[in-house]
């Protein structure tokens, strides 16, 4: 294939056009464990509630990419000296940084693959295609796990103001409609600067940084842990969880080659072969609902009920509080259900449970979006800003659950 065909652009509703920089990005988008990303949504079950959030993070990692190559192109501008290699290393790294998340992310790491994060498998399916690209992408991996020398790499693409959360929120803002999410990513990233090899903000960018950090703050109550997105993942956990335990006490579960793999080896990080990884890119959300749409009709009470649930979006009712709620509500609800059901109260864990959520738009033990002030000194955003607010969205909200079917009288 001739090198100009490989410079591709794609057509984004949110930026307009992201053009391929190089025939190696081109290669890599092109990789089946990068197309697979085409078959995992970016927000997991949002759609239930927002349907137009049906968008993937294959969207989401070229337009991470697009935000990376506008920084650079700013930095540079600026006069912060970024090498060719360390500018392919930068793409790299924030094209395949979500490369290892599995179907409905945070309720397959919650009960399939349970003791390996995304992070991790993200870091193996990047050393594998090193190995594949004869060790092209080393700068990358070593950007990736924060072992370069120069940190402002490392901050583009992971900290708590990087090129990942500045794409997934403004795309996320745009796909479910929930506008308290747009952000104004040209005006942040045009304010990026590097002193020391830092990233830090120009002083006239804080307000953009504020209404950044705000957003955060109410695209995660109104989307990421809206209650109803909450009840749909922890169902699918519980679905999930359950199908695993009938396997193992030899039930028939029917279910894809890979799903079932996952389902029946107990994988770790220390063990995770080769064969794993390979299987892993196998598994997409498609696996998930076809598993669901069959577990329907299953002779287990458990495993058809929770299917269904999810299938026609007839969810539990989940009542949210600042306070815990106390035990005795779960238990009575717990032994209703069960004498209703013909279950012992063990089982009535799948359908009645409780739990916690926690909100904090900015970490103060984190690294810290440091803003560079007129007279070149530095200083943390939450001291910086006249806004008292700020103050307020580095403290940690944490609201309490309680998750209960539809049949059961109300609290």
């Amino acid at each position: 294939m001739s090198q100009t065909n490989k410079l591709k652009i794609f057509n984004d509703p949110i930026y307009g056009f992201i053009t391929i920089p190089n025939s190696l990005v081109y290669d890599l988008v092109q990789h089946p464990y990068f197309q697979r990303l085409r078959r995992i949504s970016q927000m997991g079950l949002s759609y239930l509630v927002y349907p137009g959030a049906h968008h993937t993070r294959f969207h989401h990692a070229l337009g991470a990419m697009h935000m990376m190559q506008q920084a650079v192109e700013v930095l540079r501008f600026k006069g912060v000296d970024i090498s060719k290699e360390e500018e392919n290393a930068l793409y790299i790294a924030i094209l395949l940084h979500d490369i290892g998340h599995g179907p409905f992310s945070h309720a397959m790491e919650h009960s399939i693959v349970e003791e390996v994060n995304h992070e991790a498998i993200s870091l193996l399916f990047m050393n594998q295609l090193n190995q594949e690209f004869n060790g092209q992408l080393s700068l990358a991996i070593q950007v990736f796990k924060g072992e370069y020398h120069r940190k402002f790499m490392l901050q583009l693409i992971s900290s708590q103001l990087d090129m990942d959360r500045m794409d997934y929120l403004k795309r996320d803002s745009f796909y479910s409609g929930v506008a308290e999410g747009n952000i104004n990513s040209d005006r942040l990233i045009q304010m990026m600067n590097v002193v020391d090899d830092v990233l830090v903000m120009e002083e006239k960018g804080i307000y953009s940084i504020e209404k950044f950090l705000m957003a955060r703050r109410l695209m995660y109550w109104q989307a990421y842990l809206h209650k109803t997105s909450l009840v749909a993942e922890l169902t699918l956990t519980k679905t999930l969880q359950r199908a695993k335990e009938l396997l193992q006490k030899r039930t028939a579960i029917e279910c894809s080659r890979p799903l079932k793999y996952f389902m029946e080896h107990k994988v770790t990080l220390e063990n995770f072969s080769t064969i794993d990884l390979d299987t892993f890119s196998q598994l997409d959300d498609f696996d998930i609902i076809s598993a669901l749409k069959n577990w329907q009709y299953h002779d287990d009470f458990i495993l058809s009920s929770l299917s269904k649930m999810i299938i026609n979006r007839d969810l539990s009712k989940v009542k949210l509080n600042s306070e815990k709620f106390p035990v005795e509500v779960l238990q009575e609800m717990s032994a209703a259900f069960a004498k209703k059901h013909n279950l012992s109260l063990q089982d009535t864990k799948y359908f009645i449970f409780k739990g916690k959520i926690k909100n904090q738009a900015y970490s103060k033990d984190a690294e810290p979006i440091r803003i560079l002030k007129k007279d070149r000194t530095i200083e943390d955003v939450v001291e910086a800003s006249d806004q008292l607010n700020l103050k307020a969205l580095s403290k940690p909200v944490t609201k309490y659950f309680i998750c209960y079917p539809k049949q059961l009288s109300e609290i």
